[in-house]
This record gives C-alpha cells, sequence and structure tokens, in this order.
C-alpha cells in the first residue's frame, strides 16, 4: 500500500474538519496493514518545544492498538501557497516510523511529479539510517529491536 490520492485526501478532510478557516495548518493520514486510516493534526503550543508533528497522533494510536502503518502522508496549508503542500517526514517522524520497517511508504515533496508529490520507501527516504548497525540483517532494526 502506497502514500496515494485517497491518504493525501483524508489528511486534508481532517485539516479542514480541525482548522477550516486557518491559513496555515498541517495534518496528516496513515494506512494500516488492514487498510485502515488513521489521521492527525499537528499539535501547536505557545512553548514552541511543546509543538508535535501531525504524523505523531496516528503514530502513537497505531502503536497502541498493535497495529502496522504502512504507508503515510502529511500535508499542509500555507499562506501565499496555492492548494496543499505534501511535507517529507522529518527526522523524528522517519524515527518514529522506522518501527514498521524500511518498507513503509511515505508521501514526499517531488517537484518532478505532475501532482507535486510522490511515494517513497522509508529506505529510500534515508537509505543510511543510523541504526542499521544494530540490525541483526544489516538491514533495518526490529519492531522488537526498536522497543529495547
Amino acid at each position: 500500500m502506497h502514500a496515494d490520492q485517497k491518504l493525501f485526501d483524508r489528511a486534508i478532510e481532517q485539516m479542514n474538519l480541525r482548522w477550516p478557516d486557518a491559513p496555515e495548518a498541517v495534518a496528516a493520514a496513515a494506512y494500516l496493514e488492514d487498510g485502515s486510516i488513521l489521521t492527525g493534526v499537528a499539535l501547536d503550543n505557545f512553548n514552541a518545544a511543546m509543538n508535535l508533528c501531525a504524523e505523531t497522533g496516528p503514530i502513537c494510536a497505531a502503536y497502541t492498538q498493535g497495529a502496522r502503518i504502512v504507508a503515510s502522508i502529511c500535508v499542509s496549508r500555507e499562506p501565499g501557497r496555492t492548494g496543499f503542500t505534501v511535507l517529507s517526514p522529518c527526522g523524528a517522524c522517519q524515527e518514529r516510523l522506522a518501527v514498521w520497517g524500511p518498507s513503509v511508504e511515505v508521501g514526499v515533496h517531488d517537484p518532478a511529479s505532475s501532482a507535486g508529490w510522490s511515494s517513497r520507501t522509508l529506505l529510500d527516504v534515508n537509505p543510511y539510517y543510523w541504526a542499521t548497525v544494530f540490525a541483526d540483517d544489516d538491514v533495518w532494526p526490529s519492531a522488537a529491536q526498536h522497543a529495547g
């Protein structure tokens, strides 16, 4: 399962539910292995150190449920831009998604694509993932290894 238009649209729906009139907003959507979708929004706070990425909600919900994320996308609405922009996962979100392995698909900003974004695996996004040194197979740490 890939980060696709359906996942993009669900993130936009969530953003419009939470912040219908905000000129600036961020939301995310993630496919679980069973095809269901979890959504979330960025948690903004007066103290910027307490802000959380939009992907954090779906990631925590999936982990709590013992479910596996297979694809994730994060979208933003920004003043001065037409439409919505796909935000590639930041390093923290790549690390959070890494629990489910290198095949997790993520939406990435891709100006060469007609949509302005495309879907890539975590391994494509981060081919030199730091924790592979701890992997039993030298490819990617298992979920058990991530849990410590």
